[in-house]
């Protein structure tokens, strides 16, 4: 079975152990990151099983209706990037482990790291040392604020384990199941959403995005955070209002901010306002990129393609195709 591996930057993918689970594959990777529909469609043709890496590459309508030979999609998380509906259309599976089990450590020692080079300004006093300058102002402590956890899912909750390491008043804002399991772990939950955003000193957003997520925090919701406070964003952009956070920033509420996510991605553009704040520490959505992390997801993402390839698909999120007359079943086994 040809596989094809889109945008392993730092082609990393090889370097894995669990890159063994696909031995006797027909294995393509690919470094760059392309966009063009055409260019993919070339790249692709002969493509049976596809590994995505996140949301780096949109995978819509057009593209997938110019490779009639792929059969999977192989990937972990979220699929907002993934016309799904076509796939089942075309017959092709889509395999997405959720992980709901498995912390993702990487991205919540990712957060505990921008908060504390957003409240130190690290960079910025790093930056201004390499410029020949001793000190440029005065940070803040984290001991004694208020941590707001805004989604108490895999991620928040060990976030919050992290705020209570540090002696902060952790405070939780969800879904009603999830702050009940708050609750059930010792952590005090807000009155409500408004209140929430009005006593953190540091908030985090960790919440899946989904449709009924999308634009969830809203430039109201931002305008009641103090002038003093720091909205962390290591989850994804889109949970945000369209432009909010800049405006918000701009107004002075809330007055720091620490993002790993972006509207578009990649970003490339260093005139983005975000990239242009002096009060904003920004990373290129790197929270989950560590060897131990990809470890973890690629084993999951290559199981998917072993268990396709036996004619038992796993983590299938879009079940309808299964019974479909469309599916696209696994190739023969080539002769040993």
């Amino acid at each position: 079975m040809k596989v094809s591996i889109l945008d392993d930057y730092f082609d990393t993918l090889r370097t894995l152990e669990c890159f063994g689970k696909l031995a006797g594959y027909d294995v393509t990777i690919w470094n760059d990151h392309v966009q063009d529909v055409d260019v993919l469609a070339e790249r692709l043709r002969d493509t049976e099983a596809l590994v995505l890496i996140r949301e780096r590459t949109q995978i819509r309508t057009p593209l997938l209706e110019a490779l009639p030979k792929l059969r999977l999609i192989s990937q972990r998380s979220v699929y907002p990037h993934i016309d799904i509906d076509t796939c089942t259309r075309l017959g092709i599976i889509v395999s997405s482990s959720q992980h709901a089990d498995t912390p993702s450590y990487a991205t919540a020692e990712f957060t505990w790291g921008l908060i504390l080079a957003a409240m130190r300004a690290i960079p910025q006093q790093m930056a201004a040392l390499k410029a020949g300058q001793w000190q440029i102002g005065v940070g803040h402590t984290l001991r004694g604020k208020t941590l707001g956890i805004y989604g108490y899912g895999r991620i928040g909750a060990v976030v919050a384990g992290y705020g209570r390491a540090f002696g902060m008043k952790v405070v939780i804002w969800a879904r009603e199941g999830a702050l009940a399991k708050a609750r059930a772990d010792g952590y005090e939950t807000a009155a409500s959403k408004a209140d929430f955003f009005e006593i953190c000193d540091v908030l985090s957003l960790h919440i899946r995005l989904v449709d009924a997520t999308r634009g969830i925090v809203k430039a109201d919701d931002l305008a009641r955070m103090k002038p003093s406070s720091l909205l962390v964003n290591t989850s994804r952009a889109p949970l945000i209002e369209p432009n909010a956070l800049v405006n918000a920033l701009r107004a002075g509420r809330p007055g720091m901010a620490a993002v790993d996510v972006y509207e578009k991605e990649p970003l490339r553009d260093p005139d983005d306002p975000l990239l242009r704040m002096n009060n904003v520490v920004c990373t290129p959505h790197i929270g989950y990129v560590s060897r131990d992390e990809y470890e973890i997801q690629f084993t999951d993402i290559f199981d998917q393609i072993v268990a396709y390839a036996a004619g038992t698909p796993i983590n299938v999120v879009n079940p309808d195709v299964l019974g479909s007359a469309a599916l696209r079943k696994p190739p023969p086994k080539a002769a040993p």
